[in-house]
């Protein structure tokens, strides 16, 4: 089950239901795969529609990380993702929102 509130979003993959989250590692792990500028440049392109498929693989396969997953990024890119390449986006801007976001009331 996947907790929104924690910060976690799902993705399902080859039919088997996955719950990501950016963790503080996976989100190292993430700004190394990036090889390019900082979380907040990958934040600004997905806000601006700038983002490329490379970004997105990078955000699930980080997200399968920190969610304790042990599918790579590898397997992920060969992997059938349910609703195509337009529902990986949208998951990945989903997990970013929910790791960025202020709780309310804070």
């Amino acid at each position: 089950m996947v907790n929104p509130h924690a910060g976690e979003a799902e993705l399902l993959v080859n039919g088997r239901s996955y719950a990501l989250k950016l963790t503080l590692g996976a989100l190292a792990g993430l700004e190394a795969a990036l090889e390019e500028g900082a979380l907040v440049d990958l934040v600004q392109r997905f806000e601006q529609g700038r983002f490329s498929a490379r970004d997105v693989l990078a955000l699930l396969a980080a997200g399968l990380e920190g969610g304790g997953h042990d599918l790579s990024r590898d397997d992920l890119a060969s992997a059938a993702i349910s609703g195509g390449p337009m529902q990986a986006a949208r998951v990945a801007a989903e997990l970013l929102v929910r790791s960025f976001a202020v709780p309310e009331g804070k």
